[in-house]
């Protein structure tokens, strides 16, 4: 029986990671699993190493560093000693992967990249990284695969994972009716992001560009994002994947983010590309408004918010944009396509 391992660092690479081994039991149920993952990879039956309770943490603390260098080592020596698998499928959490991967490359044992680091956009060095300890890429983007061609990495194009496993459009009314909001008015939502720093660094603006859009009633909403992105006419977001949801969904929105003046200066430093917004970047166009540090103000969000809901031309201008996002990432099922790779590597 063949052996696979799989390394995810959080939620969302475990909740991929599970849509691949649902897919790669249809195709194959003869191979053994095991991970580090979460409850999505524990509803799939797979045995897991160890759970997300010291990866998901966030910071550079000299205990969260130390529990990455003690779970990375006890990992490398199960693999190596233990368990032994013929291929280890790393997920996204790009950090703790490479280092990984050095070692599991070192001892022969095939690696493979799902989500791999977005190296397109900031430490391009990485990719050296990527080309000396990983054997196969599955790349998200179309033109990642060009990139990673160019490099000389092997790599085949899978598709983004958010194409087919974004719920369908909500009922517009049905959503206002649940949460009690006036049908009759313009939804603008709001998503600030979820670390500590981008709600200290956003919060305030954002609070402050609802009153700038005057006659504003403010609700908040939990565990409904999706819906929320779906049904809003316009959107407020902090950049992230969040964007190529709302993009998916072809709402208009503009991104926000700003944080601490050295990191900012930090990342004007390794970012590679110009563009802040994955609709954006996979376009080559500036199909979605972005505000970044300094340009992180009330009055000029609240402005190009006014022109998305009220100017029609421009707001259809937007939408049919967007449109082309999806488009362009296709409608391969992604989890499908890794399976289908996974499964000819082991055989």
């Amino acid at each position: 029986m063949k052996k696979l391992f799989i390394v995810t660092g959080e939620h969302s690479g475990d909740m991929h990671a599970a849509n691949v081994v649902r897919e790669l039991k249809k195709i194959n149920s003869d191979i053994q699993i095991e991970a580090i993952g979460g409850v999505n990879l524990k509803s799939e039956n797979v045995k897991l190493f160890s759970d997300h309770s010291k990866m998901s943490a966030v910071g550079l603390s000299p205990q969260i560093i130390i529990n990455h260098i003690k779970l990375g080592k006890n990992l490398v020596d199960y693999l190596l000693n233990d368990y032994k698998p013929d291929a280890v499928l790393l997920i996204d959490y790009g950090a703790f992967n490479l280092k990984i991967a050095k070692y599991l490359k070192a001892n022969g044992i095939k690696t493979l990249y799902y989500i791999p680091p977005q190296v397109w956009a900031s430490r391009k060095y990485r990719i050296n990284k990527i080309k000396k300890y990983i054997d196969k890429v599955f790349c998200i983007f179309p033109f990642e695969k060009e990139m990673y061609d160019k490099y000389g990495i092997d790599n085949v194009y899978v598709g983004h994972p958010l194409v087919k496993q974004l719920p369908e459009k909500a009922n517009r009314e049905e959503f206002f009716i649940k949460y009690g909001l006036d049908v009759n008015k313009k939804l603008v939502s709001i998503f600030p992001g979820s670390r500590v720093f981008e709600l200290k660094f956003l919060m305030d603006v954002f609070k402050k560009t609802a009153k700038y859009l005057k006659d504003t009633d403010i609700k908040i909403i939990k565990g409904d994002n999706q819906a929320l992105l779906s049904v809003s006419d316009a959107l407020i977001l902090a950049s992230g994947t969040v964007a190529l949801e709302a993009a998916l969904y072809q709402t208009p929105m503009i991104i926000a983010y700003r944080g601490p003046l050295f990191f900012y200066l930090v990342y004007l430093l390794v970012r590679c590309i110009d563009k802040a917004s994955l609709p954006n970047i996979i376009t080559g166009k500036d199909l979605v408004p972005e505000f970044i540090q300094f340009n992180v103000r009330a009055e000029k969000i609240g402005y190009e918010i006014e022109k998305m809901l009220y100017q029609n031309e421009y707001r259809n201008d937007k939408i049919q944009g967007l449109g082309t996002v999806k488009d362009l990432l296709t409608d391969k099922y992604s989890a499908f396509e890794v399976a289908s790779e996974i499964n000819k590597v082991l055989s």
